[in-house]
């Protein structure tokens, strides 16, 4: 259970800083990274960094959002078929950073079970 707590925190704390110098995919490094060092098991191989990062992606664009009062989300979510509903469009970025960070840690644990043959 610490391993997992560990591993979620450490995986949001990684995409943060990395996501001063790298562009949208250093969640997966960050994922990747964080599977490589904190190894888990399982199923939790994936979800844990998929909720790490819908954690961080969906509360740093309501983050963002909020400033301007939700003018471009709202924008966005007409053309996407959201119904104009901003607060689906941050869920739904969020899922998607998540699903990109699942993979990334199911391949560092991939490499890890590689290394140790």
């Amino acid at each position: 259970m610490t391993k997992n707590i560990t591993n979620f925190f450490a995986t949001i704390i990684l995409a943060a800083v990395l996501s001063f110098v790298l562009p949208w995919w250093s969640i997966m490094t960050a994922a990747l990274a964080t599977a490589l060092f904190i190894p888990l098991k399982r199923a939790a191989v994936f979800f844990i960094p998929f909720l790490a990062i819908l954690v961080f992606w969906a509360g740093f664009s309501f983050f963002l959002s909020s400033g301007n009062d939700f003018t471009l989300a709202k924008k966005i979510a007409v053309l996407l078929p959201l119904g104009g509903n901003p607060y689906l469009l941050m869920l739904v970025t969020g899922i998607i950073g998540g699903v990109a960070a699942g993979i990334a840690a199911i391949f560092g644990k991939q490499i890890v079970s590689r290394t140790k043959k």
